[in-house]
C-alpha cells in the first residue's frame, strides 16, 4: 500500500549574481540539496528560482543555500498594519497569502499588533492585494518616534463595539424575556397567550432579531460568509453559520411550519440574537484588554515631547519636535522632557533617566555630558547641542526594538500555527457530523436535537483564545522589561533565555568598573599617606602605564612635588627624585636589589594574593615606605546579581584574558562556578562554545567590541547598555542602565513570560479539547446533559478575555533586584 504523498509548496525566490548557465546550475544543486525540496528551476532570464517543497522547508533555508552557493537572495523588510483579524486562523490565512507572493522569502502575521512582517523582494502594492485578496485591509506601516495610530484605533473598534454592543442588548432583552420567560415562568406564559399570543410572540422575535443580525450583527456576516466562500472560514464564519442556521430555522418554524415534521416547530430566535450580543461582549471586553496590552509601549511613545524650544536667528522660539536638526542648540527649563538626544554646552542639572534605564537615582549632568530624549529634567536649565533627531533618537530605537520583539514568534508557538490552519473547517466538520448523528440516532425531535447542538459546537469553538495566547503574552513581557530598562530585541529571546543553564560573564567593563584604579595603600611605621601618595604619584606621572594613570587618579587633590632624573628601570620598575626626596616603585625583586626585605608586609602580601591583585613596593630614601595595589575594581552590584542566578539555579561563568592566578582568585571572590582564563579576543567564541557543550544552553554578557563574536555565538547575547555600539548591535537583549541586575532581572522576566504563555496555550486548548465534545452532545447518553447554545456563547467570549486577563497579569510582575539590592 503506498503512503499517501506528503503536501507540497511551491515558493518563487529572485536571485542575485547570475551570469551564466553554469551560476543557474550550481543555484539548482544547491537548492535541490535542502531535504525537503522536491524540484528547483532557476531561469536566467528573470533571475527567480521557482521551487516545490515540503511544507516543513523554510524559506530561511532556501536562501542560506543560495548564499552559500555564492549568490544573493535580496531581502528588503516591510511592515503592514492590517485590519480585520479575529482569530488564529485569520493570522495563517494572512500569512498563507503573503508567503503566496512571488520574492516574499519570509511572512510573519502577529494577531495581538496586527501587524505583518514581510522579509523579500516585492513591491508593496502586490503585499497589500494579496492580503486582500485573503479578505483583509492593509496599509504600509511608516516607523515615527510617535505613532499612536494602533491605539486610537483600538479606542475607535472599542468604542462602536460599546455602541453595537448596547443596540444588540436592548433589541435581544424583549426576545428572552418573550422565549425565556414563556418556557420557564408559567405565569409568563398564560400572559402572553392570554394577550398576543404565541405567534405574534414569535413575529416580535423575528423582527428584533433580524435587526440584531443585520445591524449590530453585521460585522459577523460580513466577514465570515465571504471567508467561507473563499474556503477558508473563520471565527467569524462559524458564528454567523451558527447564528444564521437558527436564525433561518425559526423562520422557517414561523412562516412555514409545515414543512417542518411534527413535534419540531420551535423557533430558535433567542439562542441567535443572544450569541451575537454575548459574543458581542467578549469583543468588547477583548478590545479593551488588547488596548492594555500595548500600554507600555505607548507609554515610551508619550514620553517624547510634541515640541522643543530652539535657539534660532538670535533667540529661542518652540518648534515641533519633527522640525529640530542636528547641531541645533534646544533649551530646557527645570520639570520639562528633553525633546531629543544631545551633548550640553550650557547649564548643569540633575535628570531623571528611570524610564529609559529604569534606574530611579537622577543623573547629574554638566557641560560635554549626553542627555537622552524623553528624560526629565528636575532642577536647573540647561542647553544642549542636538546630535539624534527623530527616528535616530534612542528613544525611537527602544520603541522600535520593543516593536520588534512584540512581533516576534517564538518556537512555542509553533503548534498552534500547525493547528490553526485546519481547526475552523474541522470545527465546521464536527458540526456537521453533530447534526447528521442526533438526527439519525437521537431521540424525537432529533431535527431540534441536531440544530440544538450543532449550533453549540459551532459557537463554542473558540481560534481567538489560540491565536491571542502567545503574542498578548509576549507584548505585555516585552513592554514590562522595558519599562525595567531590559530590552529584548529579538522576541525568541524570551524563550531562549528561559532555556539558559549557564550564564558566562566577560570580566573587564562587565563584572568589574573596566578601568584600574588604586585599591590598596598600606605605610610603613612613620610614613605620612597623602605625603607618600603624591610622592609615588609624581613619580607615576612620568610613566605612561595605565597602572601609573590610576595612582596620578588616586592623588587627585594633592600638591604633587616636582620631579628630576626619571628613569624607567626595565624588568624592575621606575626611579626618580620627586623633592627632595629619592622615590623607587617595583615589584618585589627591585626592592632585593635595593637590599631592603619586603616581609614587613607580608600579611598584606598573602591577603592580595587571594584577591589576585600583584602589589608593587615604593621606597623612599633607601627605606621602604608602602605597598601598593592597583586593580579593576569589581562593580557593586556583580556579588548580587551573581548571587542571584544561583538563587534561580543557574551556573555562572567567566571568560577573561587575565592570568590563571588573578582569574581564579576572582572567581573565589565571587563564587563563580566555572573560570575560562587567559583567553585572547579571538578566542572567546570557543571558549563560549566549549561552555556551550559542558553545560547547555547558554547566555554571554559582554558590553566591549571583542565581545560581538561571543555575543552572537551564544544562544543569548545580552549586552551592557553603556558599552559599545557594535556589542549592542550582536545582542539579543540589551540592559540599558548598564548594570547587571538586569542579567537576573531579565532571565526571571524570560521564565515569567514563557509559564504565562503556557498558561494561556494550556486554557486556549483545553478549553476547545473539553467543551466542543461536551457541545457536540457526548455526555447526553450518560448524564443526560446538553450545552446550550446560549452557554456555548458565553463560553466562547469569556475564553479569549481570560487569555488576555492571564497576560495582563505579566504588567505586575516586579525585578528580583531593585535599586536597593545591589
Amino acid at each position: 500500500m503506498n503512503a499517501p504523498a506528503k503536501p507540497l509548496a511551491s515558493r518563487s525566490l529572485p536571485i542575485e549574481g547570475m551570469h551564466c548557465a553554469s551560476c543557474v546550475g550550481r543555484v539548482e544543486r544547491a537548492l535541490r540539496a535542502v531535504p525537503g525540496v522536491v524540484a528547483a528551476d532557476v531561469n536566467l532570464a528573470t533571475e527567480r528560482a521557482e521551487i516545490e517543497h515540503s511544507c516543513s522547508v523554510e524559506a530561511r533555508a532556501l536562501a542560506e543555500a543560495v548564499r552559500k552557493a555564492g549568490f544573493d537572495v535580496p531581502e528588503a523588510e516591510t511592515e503592514l498594519q492590517i485590519e480585520g483579524m479575529h482569530c488564529a486562523s485569520c493570522v495563517g490565512r494572512v500569512e498563507h497569502a503573503l508567503q503566496a507572493v512571488p520574492g516574499v522569502i519570509e511572512a510573519k502575521v502577529n494577531l495581538a499588533t496586527e501587524r505583518a512582517t514581510v522579509t523579500g523582494s516585492t513591491e508593496t502594492d502586490a503585499l497589500i492585494a494579496a492580503i486582500a485578496e485573503a479578505g483583509f485591509d492593509a496599509h504600509e506601516r511608516h516607523q515615527t518616534a510617535r505613532d499612536d495610530g494602533l491605539a486610537a484605533r483600538r479606542d475607535l473598534e472599542a468604542q462602536e463595539l460599546r455602541r453595537d454592543l448596547l443596540i444588540a442588548g436592548a433589541l435581544t432583552l424583549p426576545v428572552f424575556a418573550l422565549e425565556m420567560g414563556s418556557h420557564m415562568i408559567p405565569p409568563v406564559h398564560d400572559l402572553i397567550m392570554s394577550t398576543i399570543g404565541m405567534q405574534t410572540s414569535w413575529l416580535i422575535q423575528f423582527a428584533m432579531t433580524t435587526l440584531v443580525m443585520a445591524f449590530p450583527g453585521r460585522r459577523f456576516y460580513r466577514l465570515g460568509f465571504p471567508a467561507l466562500a473563499r474556503g477558508a472560514p473563520d471565527m467569524n464564519s462559524l458564528v454567523a453559520v451558527g447564528t444564521m442556521a437558527a436564525f433561518l430555522y425559526s423562520i422557517v418554524a414561523t412562516f412555514a411550519p409545515g414543512l417542518l415534521p411534527e413535534g419540531t416547530v420551535n423557533v430558535y430566535y433567542e439562542p441567535a440574537a443572544v450569541i451575537v450580543t454575548l459574543i458581542l461582549l467578549g469583543r468588547w471586553l477583548e478590545a479593551r484588554a488588547k488596548g492594555r496590552t500595548s500600554a507600555a509601549i505607548q507609554r515610551l511613545i508619550g514620553l517624547q515631547p510634541r515640541t522643543a524650544r530652539v535657539r534660532r536667528d538670535g533667540g529661542s522660539a518652540d518648534v515641533p519636535v519633527a522640525e529640530v536638526k542636528p547641531g541645533d542648540v534646544v533649551e530646557v527649563r527645570p520639570g520639562e522632557r528633553v525633546p531629543v538626544d544631545g551633548e550640553l554646552v550650557e547649564g548643569e542639572s540633575y535628570v531623571d533617566e528611570s524610564m529609559i534605564t529604569g534606574e530611579p537615582v537622577p543623573v547629574a549632568k554638566a557641560e560635554s555630558a549626553m542627555v537622552v530624549g524623553g528624560t526629565v529634567n528636575q532642577t536647573g536649565a540647561f542647553a544642549f547641542r542636538a546630535t539624534a533627531v527623530g527616528s535616530d533618537t534612542m528613544l525611537a530605537q527602544i520603541i522600535r526594538m520593543v516593536e520588534v520583539a512584540q512581533g516576534a514568534k517564538l518556537p512555542i508557538q509553533a503548534l498552534v500555527d500547525r493547528v490553526t490552519l485546519w481547526f475552523v473547517p474541522a470545527v465546521i466538520t464536527i458540526a456537521l457530523l453533530t447534526f447528521a448523528v442526533w438526527f439519525i440516532f437521537g431521540p424525537q425531535p432529533a431535527l431540534t436535537f441536531g440544530l440544538v447542538n450543532a449550533v453549540a459546537v459551532l459557537i463554542i469553538a473558540c481560534p481567538c483564545a489560540m491565536g491571542l495566547a502567545t503574542p498578548t503574552s509576549i507584548m505585555v513581557g516585552t513592554g514590562r522589561g522595558a519599562e525595567t530598562g531590559v530590552l529584548f530585541r529579538k522576541g525568541e529571546a524570551l524563550q531562549l533565555l528561559k532555556e539558559a543553564r549557564v550564564v558566562a560573564f566577560d570580566k573587564t567593563g562587565t563584572l568589574t568598573e573596566g578601568a584600574p584604579k588604586l585599591t590598596d595603600l598600606d605605610l610603613a611605621d612613620g610614613f605620612d599617606r597623602d605625603k607618600v601618595l603624591a610622592q609615588i604619584a609624581a613619580v607615576e606621572a612620568k610613566s605612561e602605564h595605565p597602572i601609573a594613570q590610576a595612582i596620578v587618579a588616586a592623588a587627585d587633590g594633592l600638591t604633587l612635588p616636582a620631579v628630576n632624573d626619571f628613569e624607567s628601570v626595565t624588568g624592575f620598575g621606575v626611579r626618580a627624585q620627586a623633592g627632595d626626596a629619592r622615590v623607587e616603585i617595583g615589584a618585589d625583586r627591585y626592592m632585593a636589589r635595593l637590599g631592603l626585605d619586603v616581609g614587613l608586609f607580608a600579611e598584606t602580601v598573602a591577603r592580595l594574593a587571594d584577591e589576585g591583585k600583584t602589589p608593587l613596593y615604593a621606597a623612599i630614601d633607601g627605606q621602604l615606605a608602602a605597598i601598593i595595589a592597583v586593580a579593576d575594581p569589581i562593580k557593586a552590584e556583580t556579588p548580587a546579581a551573581i548571587r542571584e542566578l544561583h538563587a534561580q539555579g543557574l551556573k555562572v561563568a567567566m571568560v577573561t584574558g587575565d592570568n590563571r592566578r588573578t582569574a581564579d582568585a576572582i572567581a573565589r571572590q565571587l563564587g563563580i562556578d566555572a573560570v575560562v582564563a587567559e583567553v585572547l579576543p579571538e578566542g572567546k567564541v570557543e571558549a563560549v562554545r566549549d561552555l556551550k557543550a559542558a553545560h547547555g544552553r547558554l547566555a554571554f554578557v559582554g558590553d566591549g567590541i571583542n565581545d560581538a563574536p561571543a555575543l552572537a555565538e551564544a544562544d543569548v547575547g545580552i549586552a551592557i547598555g553603556t558599552g559599545t555600539d557594535v556589542a549592542i548591535e550582536a545582542a539579543d537583549v540589551v540592559l540599558m542602565a548598564g548594570s547587571l541586575r538586569g542579567v537576573p532581572n531579565a532571565i526571571a522576566l524570560s521564565k515569567a513570560t514563557i509559564r504565562n504563555i503556557r498558561q494561556n496555550l494550556f486554557w486556549a486548548f483545553a478549553y476547545n479539547t473539553a467543551l466542543i465534545p461536551v457541545a457536540a452532545g457526548v455526555l447526553w447518553p450518560a448524564f443526560g446533559i446538553l450545552l446550550s447554545p446560549i452557554f456555548a456563547a458565553g463560553a466562547m467570549a469569556l475564553s479569549s478575555v481570560f487569555v488576555l486577563g492571564n497576560a495582563l497579569r505579566l504588567r505586575n510582575w516586579t525585578a528580583p533586584m531593585q535599586e536597593e539590592t545591589a
